[in-house]
């Protein structure tokens, strides 16, 4: 994962299906064809699993300290994990797992949604068989429900969380201080104000912007803005929210600050956003755990806290990489092993402490509160919200729909008419008939 908004570009990108026959044999180049089988098992009776990751970014050395650390605690099972660009896993991991090749284990993409391309093909193994609260067992019960409602599909659990990261309020207490405000926005009205009041200077570019919000090749933002209203995007019918009464309220309210009081610069990537906070022209950003140290590192005088709390009650969101294995696998009790001491409490909790990003499960609060970066984090994820959770077609909901409707409403577009043409557009993906 990248110190960056744009380590989600466009919200993982889901895998495309599975490729033609003609060429499978280019797809699997370079993903480790280890056969049906993975890693196999060496003369010593030792079980070798392959692990395929996409974790890149600089916390890539905490997932492999864990993985170091499980090795040297079980010395019948060996895991071996990889890591390649998400776009060069999506490309290639279809093919190879609905093909019986590949790696035992992956992470197929950042985007939770991901798995129900490998769920049509019957590429990955169920873990319902292993999931309990004993030893050797996947808790999922300890994982945050939206966590676990979005790898569970007809009743059966797919995956377990690679990690977990919320998002909260990053904010500049210099800039606050020279404002003359004492504490982080805690409501959205004082949200609303501080926004405003930490703007200046005049025209379409203030010398320094009160929010730095993004649109594009980023982890949503926009999303949480509805969802303090008591909006969404789209609801557990699969039928589109973006038009509510509640949705068209929020994005009303902050597309007129964008375009009109010019709080945030218009059509910023993920990048952008995080550039202009921590060059200290924005004095606040709404971000995720890999950042704080990169705007550390920058010179900002960092403050964190939660989100500010709307009319809807506090909220903010959520994003996990599904983390599952290949249903050929010939080392699926090992697999599974791997996957419970992985989200166990005491993995969690030394994964924590590695990366920054709050644990994987609930039951975890007091052992991370002694770092208060990592505990800001944890502290959000009773409330936090999976973008687009449990939808097939959540990479074109997102991509097809709902960035193009942010960045019309930035630039002044009527958000009434957008918002209901962008609901019909949702409705005819996800099949929704309306009476």
């Amino acid at each position: 994962m990248h110190v960056s908004h744009s380590r989600f570009p466009g919200f993982g990108r889901a895998a495309a299906a599975v490729a033609a026959a003609t060429t499978v044999s280019l797809l699997l180049a370079g993903c480790g064809d280890n056969g049906a089988g993975g890693g196999g098992t060496s003369a010593g009776g030792v079980v070798n699993l392959t692990m395929l990751t996409g974790f890149t970014g600089p916390d890539a050395p905490s997932y492999q300290a864990l993985v170091k650390q499980f090795n040297a605690t079980h010395p019948k099972i060996h895991v071996t994990m990889t890591a390649q660009p998400w776009a060069t896993i999506g490309q290639k991991l279809p093919a190879s797992w609905a093909t019986g090749q590949g790696p035992d284990l992956a992470t197929p993409s950042s985007d939770p949604g991901s798995i129900f391309t490998y769920i049509k093909t019957n590429s990955v193994l169920p873990l319902d068989s292993s999931v309990g609260t004993g030893s050797g067992q996947i808790d999922s019960g300890a994982f945050p429900a939206p966590v676990k409602s979005a790898f569970t599909v007809d009743g059966k659990l797919y995956a377990v969380p690679a990690n977990m990261a919320t998002l909260v309020l990053y904010y500049n207490k210099d800039m606050f201080s020279a404002a003359g405000i004492a504490a982080p926005p805690a409501t959205e009205a004082e949200f609303v104000a501080d926004a405003r009041k930490l703007t200046t200077g005049s025209g379409s570019r203030p010398s320094q912007y009160g929010l730095s919000l993004a649109d594009n090749n980023t982890i949503q933002m926009w999303p949480i803005l509805q969802w303090m209203n008591g909006g969404d995007i789209v609801g557990s019918d699969g039928c589109a929210l973006v038009d509510s009464p509640a949705s068209t309220g929020a994005l009303t309210r902050w597309s007129t600050l964008v375009a009109r009081d010019h709080i945030s610069p218009v059509g910023q990537s993920g990048a952008d956003a995080d550039t202009l906070f921590s060059s200290k022209k924005a004095a606040m950003e709404i971000n995720g755990p890999w950042a704080a140290a990169g705007f550390r590192s920058a010179g900002v005088n960092l403050g964190i806290a939660q989100v500010p709390v709307g009319s809807a009650g506090p909220v903010t969101l959520a994003s996990t990489v599904p983390l599952m294995i290949a249903r050929t696998t010939k080392h699926a009790a090992q697999a599974k092993e791997f996957l419970a001491w992985y989200t166990g409490k005491a993995a969690q909790t030394q994964f924590s402490k590695l990366s920054g990003f709050p644990p994987a499960r609930t039951d975890l609060g007091s052992a991370v509160s002694g770092d208060p970066t990592v505990a800001e984090f944890a502290k959000a994820l009773p409330h936090a919200k999976l973008y687009l959770a449990g939808q097939a077609d959540a990479t074109r909901i997102d991509s097809d729909v709902y960035i193009p409707l942010i960045q019309k409403i930035e630039r002044g577009a009527d958000v009434a008419s957008t918002a209901s043409a962008a609901a019909k557009s949702i409705d005819s993906l996800t099949g929704c008939h309306k009476n």
